[in-house]
């Protein structure tokens, strides 16, 4: 096993002091704000592995979530929709806007310097085209999260506003930004609460046992700080 930088054991040093967990949302997110100690504003994440089983279409989690706060990371959307919607893009701050010349941009030359697609129904048979590309990254807009809609404008502002999407993986995790290290304590709390409540709003009926089995929250380069979750979803539910 690799050995753990400096900074990384500093970090897991103010965890252990701090008790070692498991902690409330409001002290992981308080001492997650100071085990930031990278040279740059690291990413704050948040896993959360659920008692559930994504092989069965029932018991699948994906959805999304309209962070407060936002990530604090600029979100590059591309607009895929005719030119009746492309104005719409525009004027609500997408980075690139267009059809045809795109669609053939990322099919030809792999292109993918975006975080998030938006497209309008009525395009989407020739979207289609870039599952091949666009699906094993995330990248493919869904009616189920909002990507695909002819509200283009609306859609466009939520990205860019802190709108994230989530799915469960494979092994029934988790995973999403909820913030930067810049961001005070009560604002990662704020968005993790937004977070977490969406996701037990989505707890499958299929779903048996603990729904949340294990929690946590960390930079994107520090150690894990467990939470508490018993109270964690006891306190949002």
């Amino acid at each position: 096993m690799a050995k753990k930088g400096k900074r990384y054991r500093q970090a897991a040093e103010m965890v252990k002091e701090a008790g070692g967990g498991p902690f409330t949302l409001e002290d992981a997110c308080a001492l997650v704000a100071r085990a930031g100690l990278a040279k740059f504003d690291e990413s704050v994440d948040i896993d959360l592995r659920l008692g559930v089983d994504p092989r069965h279409a029932d018991q699948m989690v994906r959805g999304t979530a309209a962070l407060p706060h936002g990530t604090g990371k600029e979100v590059r959307v591309l607009a895929l929709a005719n030119e009746s919607k492309q104005d719409e893009a525009r004027a609500a701050g997408a980075d690139y806007v267009g059809l045809h010349d795109f669609i053939e941009r990322i099919q030809k030359k792999g292109w993918t310097d975006f975080d998030v697609v938006v497209a309008t129904p009525d395009v989407m048979r020739d979207v289609a085209k870039l599952g091949r590309v666009l699906g094993p990254r995330g990248l493919m807009p869904n009616p189920k999260s909002g990507t695909v809609t002819m509200d283009v404008g609306p859609a466009v502002q939520q990205v860019k506003a802190g709108k994230i999407d989530f799915r469960v993986d494979k092994s029934g995790n988790l995973h999403t930004a909820i913030g930067k290290a810049s961001f005070s304590a009560e604002h990662l709390r704020e968005n993790a609460e937004v977070f977490i409540r969406e996701v037990l709003r989505l707890r499958p009926a299929s779903a048996k046992g603990a729904y949340v089995r294990a929690a946590s929250i960390s930079t994107s380069m520090g150690p894990p700080v467990p939470l508490d979750r018993v109270q964690v979803v006891s306190a949002l539910r």
